[in-house]
């Protein structure tokens, strides 16, 4: 039963507890007998209870990828370091990672990071990134005229929407267009000329705006989280075949080689960010390299086949093959 459909930000609302209430009473009396691992989805801590009653002795694996504290206390600045409800989701957290019999992290950084946060031993932190749908996000890059700078996501800190605003300033002869909305947008309110801004495109629609970009920007936040993911957006972007450039983060050093599959550049940089662009803007044969090297990464790393195969594997050796 879909508890969050048609809702952009995930927020509650009138009803959300009862529907949360029913779709945990359907799922523990629809669990089939051959069902051999329950699979808990983002953003499933209050979800894993439920899932280890409805499981009645199967494993249960909880696909984490972040920390509720931390997104919402440290990142969405939601409630107060320290306030009741900070000490509640801290202990949600930890109650959903313990509660896992498997854990599936997006990064190494934040396999560590989560095994940490719940004390539990590192073997039950398995990591496997996240990717992008094939089917919608295809190495079709042609960019448009003017050579505009794409920036897709939530306008919250871990993105580093100010650096990216920045630069924009520092810059006026790059068109920028961030698509996105959240708690940063009165940053927008003085936004200077080169910047459009679009709050919300329909998610079939984002393979375009990534097609006729001529890069797309990463995270440039300089949170602890920030230096530990890779959001999808950067995914959605190799995959394209789009450049991508993003901050140099523990993370993205993980996946992506500087000048050969992304340009990264020092988190909360403006400078080294304006510095990056015009160097791909105006160095054709640059941008064409960085393209196909991020589509061949996303292709051996993170492609629907290869991310397939790999929970696959997860899941069978859970269940002892």
């Amino acid at each position: 039963m879909p508890v969050w459909e048609g809702s952009r930000d995930w927020s509650a609302g009138p009803g959300t507890a009862a529907r949360i209430a029913l779709a945990e009473l359907r799922l523990a009396r629809r669990v089939p007998a051959d069902v051999d691992v329950l699979l808990v989805g983002y953003p499933g801590q209050p979800d894993v209870p439920a899932a280890r009653r409805a499981a009645r002795g199967r494993p249960v694996v909880f696909d984490a990828l972040v920390s509720l504290h931390e997104t919402l206390i440290e990142d969405r600045r939601r409630f107060r370091p320290g306030s009741v409800a900070a000490r509640a989701l801290l202990a949600l957290d930890r109650a959903a990672l313990r509660g896992a019999d498997l854990v599936v992290a997006d990064t190494q950084a934040n396999a560590e990071f989560l095994a940490a946060l719940a004390g539990v031993p590192p073997e039950r932190v398995e990591v496997c990134l996240v990717g992008a749908e094939d089917r919608l996000f295809r190495p079709v890059w042609r960019p448009a005229d003017p050579w505009t700078c794409l920036f897709v996501g939530k306008l919250i800190p871990l993105h580093g929407v100010e650096t990216i605003l920045a630069a924009a300033r520092l810059a006026p002869e790059i068109p920028f267009r961030i698509v996105g909305s959240g708690q940063l947008e009165p940053l927008l309110a003085d936004r200077p000329a080169n910047v459009a801004w679009v709050p919300w495109v329909d998610y079939e629609e984002l393979p375009g705006e990534l097609h006729r970009a001529g890069c797309a920007l990463g995270v440039f936040g300089r949170s602890p989280k920030a230096a530990r993911v890779i959001p999808n957006k950067a995914y959605q972007a190799l995959a394209c075949g789009t450049p991508l450039v993003t901050g140099a983060t523990p993370a993205a050093r993980e996946l992506l080689a500087d000048g050969e599959s992304a340009l990264l550049v020092p988190a909360g940089d403006p400078d080294a960010l304006v510095a990056a662009l015009r160097r791909l803007r105006g160095d054709a044969a640059l941008a064409e390299r960085i393209a196909g090297g991020g589509r061949a990464v996303y292709e051996e790393r993170a492609s629907e086949a290869v991310l397939g195969a790999r929970w696959r594997t997860l899941l069978e050796r859970l269940c002892g093959g």
